[in-house]
């Protein structure tokens, strides 16, 4: 009788056979974290790009001091006013005189925070008499929002020129 070379090698492997394929590799245990970074790095750059675009949409110009950054405080009422002398809450124009009673409706409570952004021109009479109207109408946390990085109030010393 004759043995075919396959017949030989299973003879001389004492009739084991081997199996070849994927029985012989172990499974996979590593996750491909490639399209995890790329989603992720593209989330990251929409975010990016969109986050100064949720501030408030009126457009004023923040007078300057050095005080420090707030901390983030849930669902604020934002009341902006312009150099020329116009209100705004959130992004809608409103008169001077419609001002508390809007207020008044729009809050539950008067604890709510109110942010008040005016513009760095605008009236100091317009100011405090939004302020004033505000604190009148019983709200208590009255917030004038301003940018960091201004003036010094004199509390460095190495800044003084003179001899």
């Amino acid at each position: 009788m004759a043995l075919s070379s396959h017949d030989a090698f299973a003879a001389a492997s004492g009739g084991k056979r081997r199996r070849r394929g994927r029985a012989r590799r172990g499974a996979l245990s590593e996750i491909n974290v490639t399209p995890l970074v790329d989603v992720m790095l593209v989330l990251l750059i929409i975010f990016m790009i969109s986050a100064p675009l949720l501030t408030a949409g009126v457009p004023v110009e923040l007078p300057k001091t050095e005080a420090g950054a707030m901390q983030d405080v849930p669902d604020p009422i934002t009341l902006s006013i312009r150099s020329d002398g116009r209100i705004y809450i959130g992004d809608d124009e409103t008169p001077f005189a419609s001002l508390s009673p809007r207020l008044t409706a729009m809050a539950d409570d008067r604890t709510r925070p109110i942010y008040v952004r005016a513009d760095g021109k605008a009236d100091y009479e317009t100011v405090a008499r939004v302020m004033a109207a505000l604190s009148t109408s019983g709200f208590t946390a009255i917030n004038l929002i301003t940018d960091t990085g201004g003036p010094s109030s004199g509390g460095d010393k190495s800044e003084e020129a003179g001899p």
